[in-house]
């Protein structure tokens, strides 16, 4: 069971939260549970028992597919207060593909274990709303990542993804190796390095081992 303090925490990650009884939400805060993962945990694959309903409280998590020959395609990352609904996928019957969801950083996540969730939305319309539209929203996500790998230059590829890491975490230096972000991209990390020595030579950015400075924004904005 969480604390009250983090039943506010539910109520603003979760619409669905004005539309449930008193009784219902005493039992969402008395069956949810805090739990921790360490960088690099693989919190759910679609072909193991489901973990539950996440909600991020602090980190980060993101879904990929596996190929047959080990590339990793991210399909999205999520942070703190958002949610996770497919990492519940057993009760979405439209799901066939194999997702995986790992902790990108040490991560902790309000859990809603899976049988008390399925039971919500049998009997919480809402809920159940809640649940296959936030699904179609991840989705979308998925669709414009496949839009990238088969339409988008890897040029502009890579400069998206740094663009969207600084207006994240509004800081122009950002923590990753040439590897995790070929490995966000579904891109190889030869390609990325490739890219990444073409935009230091033309002043976009700045690199040192394991971190990217973005030195000229507008530059890297030119080939969004």
């Amino acid at each position: 069971m969480i604390s009250d303090s983090q039943v506010p925490v539910l109520e603003k990650g979760f619409p669905f939260w004005d539309r449930l009884s008193d009784l219902e939400r005493g039992m969402l805060a008395k069956n949810s549970i805090v739990v921790s993962f360490d960088k690099e945990t693989l919190i759910h694959r679609t072909d193991q028992k489901c973990a539950g309903v996440l909600l991020i409280l602090s980190g980060q998590i993101r879904a990929y597919i596996l190929s047959e020959d080990g590339r990793e395609v991210t399909l999205y990352r999520l942070s703190q207060g958002d949610n996770c609904v497919l990492s519940a996928s057993c009760v979405l019957d439209a799901i066939a593909f194999d997702i995986l969801i790992e902790a990108v950083e040490d991560t902790e996540v309000i859990l809603i274990p899976l049988s008390y969730f399925k039971q919500l939305m049998e009997q919480n319309v809402y809920v159940e709303l809640f649940t296959y539209r936030s699904s179609t929203e991840r989705f979308s996500d998925v669709m414009w990542t496949m839009q990238q790998i088969l339409f988008m230059k890897a040029d502009q590829r890579l400069a998206i993804f740094l663009w969207d890491e600084i207006l994240k975490r509004k800081d122009n230096t950002i923590y990753y190796t040439h590897d995790q972000i070929a490995r966000y991209m579904g891109s190889a990390r030869e390609v990325v390095s490739r890219t990444l020595k073409y935009f230091s030579e033309e002043g976009i950015v700045k690199l040192s081992r394991g971190k990217i400075t973005v030195i000229d924004k507008e530059k890297l904005k030119g080939y969004l």
